[in-house]
């Protein structure tokens, strides 16, 4: 029995947040499976804060989202 070669691929996101980097990131992953299916890990591109009136109000992360194409 031959195993059929495996493809990925690869979308890129920017999420945020104003709790923290792990909730832009979590979030992010959940929103981005509500529409990708067999999402298979993230690549952390970037992070960046927002500052505003002296404090931080927004994080947010840019990340590399990769998935497995299904063969219809």
């Amino acid at each position: 029995m031959t195993s059929k070669p495996t493809m990925a691929k690869v979308i890129e996101l920017t999420c945020s947040s104003p709790k923290g980097f792990d909730d832009a990131i979590r979030s992010g992953l959940e929103r981005a499976k509500q529409t990708v299916d067999e999402i298979q890990g993230a690549w952390i591109k970037e992070q960046k804060v927002i500052f505003q009136n002296g404090q931080v109000s927004d994080y947010r992360v840019d990340m590399k989202v990769t998935f497995l194409v299904n063969e219809k």
